[in-house]
């Protein structure tokens, strides 16, 4: 089961978007919060895989709630879930660490399948968040991405995650179990001293 945890100030928001996403037979919600802080003091109780977080809340928004989490649970995955296609919260919110970013009339099963894909180390953005976010990273000069410090199979699975595969998939593509794909991800994130897969994708691309 997928142990998540939704984060809103809204409570007739949060709490219908709970029994929409427990018709799904593999999701579990297992906390809801009314804004950032009291998320990141209830992670040692709810232990979540998943977190779906609001950016606008009062006492701590969720642009600030990602980097608190991140910095202490990496293993934990943030899907930003807001009213706001702002260019400015969308790339605060991805470089804090969000691998997930989506308007809140999305639909329920593209949310789930969100959940889905990122909980296997897949990453799931709206067709405005990843422009924003293709457009912000490309502007980073490209000489900073040296590749040759990467093995052959590193590279291979970095091409396919660029691709927009996600570990399951790239374990099945190279007949490899999960946990050697992410070991490897792991190392290569720490080579090219990048933070997460969203960087490792735009950084693949404007390799190429």
């Amino acid at each position: 089961m997928i142990k998540v945890v939704i984060v809103d100030d809204q409570k007739i928001f949060r709490e219908g978007l709970k029994m929409l996403i427990s018709q799904d037979t593999e999701i579990v919600v297992v906390g809801l919060c009314e804004q950032g802080k009291e998320a990141v003091e209830m992670i040692p109780i709810y232990k979540p895989d998943i977190i779906l977080m609001d950016i606008q809340m009062p006492v701590m928004n969720g642009v600030e709630a990602v980097k608190r989490i991140k910095e202490s649970y990496k293993d934990i995955d943030v899907i930003m879930l807001t009213t706001f296609h702002n260019d400015h919260y969308i790339t605060d919110a991805i470089r804090a660490g969000a691998l997930g970013y989506l308007l809140k009339d999305t639909e329920i099963s593209i949310i789930i399948d969100a959940i889905k894909t990122v909980h296997q180390g897949g990453v799931l953005m709206d067709s405005t968040a990843m422009k924003v976010i293709l457009n912000q990273f490309m502007k980073l000069p490209t000489e900073t991405y040296d590749l040759d410090v990467l093995t052959e199979r590193e590279k291979e699975i970095c091409y396919l995650i660029a691709e927009g595969l996600n570990n399951k998939e790239i374990s099945e593509k190279l007949f490899l179990g999960e946990g050697t794909i992410k070991n490897h991800i792991t190392k290569v994130l720490q080579k090219l001293e990048l933070r997460d897969r969203t960087q490792l994708a735009i950084h693949i691309l404007k390799s190429k």
